[in-house]
């Protein structure tokens, strides 16, 4: 049963994450990775929510399933690498600091805001 809820997260996951990264890159002209930072920053807030939950099948559907498979640290590390190969070093720091903080900031808000309605 175990694997079936993280697979059923992982479905919907990762479809999600492809359809946002997509769409917010097509919307901007940029190199800088916005697609990624903002479904990485949306799965902190995720996980951050899901902190008050003791249910385990909660846990499995949606984070260890969903926000394992929508978020996606190894497209931040291969973007963030390739833009420092293609001279943008500066989106490339840009990246790392962004996604760190906006992360941390994102997953602080998902506490509080659980925290704020249990």
């Amino acid at each position: 049963m175990t694997v079936l809820l993280v697979a059923a997260g992982a479905a919907i996951g990762a479809p999600l994450r492809y359809l946002v990264d997509r769409t917010v890159q097509r919307r901007r002209d940029s190199p800088f990775p916005w697609g990624t930072l903002t479904v990485n920053v949306a799965g902190s807030f995720i996980l951050g929510l899901l902190t008050v939950t003791t249910d385990s099948t909660v846990t499995l559907l949606l984070g260890v399933g969903f926000c394992g498979a929508f978020t996606t640290y190894s497209t931040f590390g291969y973007e963030t690498i390739r833009l420092a190969e293609e001279g943008a070093r500066w989106y490339a720091v840009l990246n790392v600091l962004v996604s760190l903080a906006a992360g941390l900031a994102a997953a602080t808000l998902g506490i509080l805001l659980a925290r704020a309605l249990s």
